[in-house]
């Protein structure tokens, strides 16, 4: 039986917590905290758990102070931070003071029990809602910025050029859907021919639908 410090502040959450960890009798809570400190006096009184699962926001030492001060001390603890936060900057500083997991308290029991058994494992982990943020941040930065392919570099202005050549309009007709000059036009697709080493627009046309830059 694995046995595990609970540490929030607010007792009904540690009492649901507790009810639900040992109702699977894998889990014993040896201890229980109000804050970090309560945890870190716990482990150097002797109470040497096999996981603690803690929240971000407590009074007098709050848990990424004491996720600090554990992987400080006591590096082969794991720590599992459950909180109310779901933004990706407290995120951030759990993982960066050493913590081994990450959910919001949205998961369900399922995925709660998963998380622990990745870090008792020796894994990490983020909840999947916050992981699919994380990957939607990504993807989005990805497709604001300039492309890369072969080597060439394109800006997001001269992408939508090129899908606006291949849509059959005119230098006049995208100045005029781009709010730009039709000279400003011109300088992107010049550039574009510059960089592929395109000879004319049919044959920019069908190097940009190889890489899968227009349809």
């Amino acid at each position: 039986m694995k046995k595990i410090i609970l540490a929030d502040d607010h007792k009904v959450i540690r009492d649901g917590l507790k009810m639900l960890l040992e109702s699977t009798h894998e889990y014993q809570v040896v201890f229980e905290a109000g804050n970090g400190q309560e945890v870190i006096d716990a482990i150097n009184g002797g109470i040497i758990p096999d996981l603690i699962i803690s929240d971000i926001n407590m009074p007098n030492m709050d848990g990424i102070t004491m996720v600090t001060n554990i992987k400080l001390n006591h590096p082969e603890i794991p720590v599992l931070i459950i909180s109310m936060l779901e933004d990706d900057t407290h995120l951030h500083s759990v993982i960066k003071a050493g913590a081994n997991a990450f959910l919001t308290k949205s998961v369900d029991a399922e995925e709660l029990f998963f998380g622990i058994k990745k870090v008792l494992a020796g894994e990490k982990y983020v909840c999947s809602s916050l992981a699919v943020k994380i990957i939607e941040k990504v993807i989005a930065r990805e497709v604001s910025e300039p492309a890369l392919l072969n080597g060439t570099e394109f800006s997001s202005r001269e992408i939508e050029i090129l899908q606006l050549i291949g849509k059959g309009l005119t230098n006049a007709e995208m100045a005029d859907k781009l709010f730009i000059s039709r000279r400003t036009v011109e300088g992107h697709r010049q550039n574009l021919i510059d960089k592929t080493g395109a000879r004319n627009t049919a044959v920019l046309m069908r190097f940009a639908y190889t890489k899968g830059l227009i349809d």
